[in-house]
């Protein structure tokens, strides 16, 4: 039912109505009990973060629901409550009830990703708290219509530049004219998001502190501890510590082990003794995947979208490649084949199409959600 229904659906708009999703909020905010909402904003490590989070609040006692964005195979993974993925039958009354709530102008006019925050939004009703992650954007997302008590700013970098602007600045002024009451800043690669998030706290009456402002040396033992025995990549490490942060904000008291677990599927995830994917697409990913892989090699499973800095992110992660097995995407947005046959030919890098995997060879599977789910499917076949 659910699911017929998003097919017919744009994921996004090109042309944005910056006062659809604020105007459908109005016409049911009524209606509808709002949790304390902890928003995430960022380039990357939102659905990381905003996991920790969760697991740590649903196993400290708290009613708590996740939304994270996109889903590898199935949308269930979006909406993540009590500790599962909601269910097809609790997704199909959501839907129905939404239906009821609407005005037919919202339901004809939203998009995919506004349609199914308000999902979310409706199956937390009555939760403690909704850990809500920002699509593209951060000040006409989707998610900030909603008041929120926390803010999470992830590290920001390059990445939506037709829609978010092609400068840090720009990009980090965009994402964090969201924060609404009280931000905490993850470790920042750009020092211009420091200054940015400054200019803005002025000029908006809003609190800004670093996640060094939290960790404690304590701290520090306890998630190097925790590192090491899960085996954690140094930026889902650092994930670790901003959801940490946020309790600590919140005033919950943690143990480490409520965050067993609490690793989103994808993030530099091992399937097998030889093969890690990841489904990270920008720069930014590429840096931390290259320093947590440095000294060994890898055969890359790789493919990528017109709109990403494919040359660039080849480049990052060269040192740690092997060979690039290109694997096909259903999808328009990907990018013409000989076209990153060039760029790899530029690198030399040996390269050829996916079709099989060999057992002594180690394997990264890179390069968005959409290649991951597609070397999903062979490798479960």
């Amino acid at each position: 039912m659910l699911q017929q229904f998003l097919e017919s659906k744009p994921l996004y708009y090109t042309e944005i109505d910056y006062t659809r999703m604020p105007r459908a909020y109005k016409s049911i905010k009524e209606q509808v009990k709002i949790p304390k909402i902890i928003h995430l904003i960022g380039t990357n490590g939102k659905g990381t973060t905003g996991r920790f989070l969760a697991t740590a609040l649903h196993k400290s006692g708290k009613k708590v629901l996740h939304y994270t964005s996109p889903h590898i195979l199935k949308f269930n993974e979006r909406i993540w409550i009590e500790g599962q993925d909601i269910s097809d039958e609790y997704l199909d009354s959501l839907h129905i009830k939404l239906q009821k709530l609407l005005d037919k102008e919202f339901i004809d006019t939203l998009s995919y990703f506004e349609y199914t925050t308000f999902l979310a939004l409706l199956a937390a009703s009555d939760c403690e708290y909704l850990v809500l992650e920002a699509g593209l954007g951060g000040e006409h997302d989707a998610t900030s219509v909603f008041p929120n008590i926390l803010t999470l700013v992830t590290p920001i970098d390059k990445d939506h530049e037709a829609f978010l602007g092609n400068t840090i600045n720009s990009i980090a002024t965009t994402k964090l004219k969201a924060v609404q009451t009280k931000a905490i800043l993850a470790k920042q690669k750009h020092t211009e998001v420091y200054d940015v998030a400054r200019k803005l706290a002025c000029e908006n009456c809003f609190e800004v502190k670093k996640v060094e402002d939290y960790i404690t040396s304590e701290d520090k033992e306890k998630i190097d501890s925790f590192a090491k025995e899960n085996n954690l990549a140094s930026y889902l490490v650092d994930n670790l510590s901003l959801s940490i942060a946020a309790l600590k904000e919140l005033g919950i008291e943690y143990n480490v082990n409520h965050f067993k677990n609490g690793k989103l599927f994808g993030r530099l995830t091992r399937l097998a003794d030889n093969i890690l994917v990841d489904v990270g697409h920008n720069a930014l990913a590429a840096e931390s995947i290259a320093k947590s892989l440095k000294g060994s090699k890898y055969t890359l499973v790789y493919n990528s979208y017109k709109d990403k800095d494919y040359r660039n992110i080849l480049e990052i992660l060269k040192p740690i490649i092997q060979e690039v097995l290109l694997i096909d995407v259903d999808d328009q947005r990907i990018e013409e084949k000989e076209k990153i046959e060039a760029v790899l030919e530029t690198f030399t890098i040996p390269y050829k199409k996916f079709e099989t995997l060999e057992s002594e060879r180690s394997y990264l599977v890179f390069g968005s959600f959409s290649v991951v789910e597609a070397f999903l499917k062979v490798y479960r076949e």
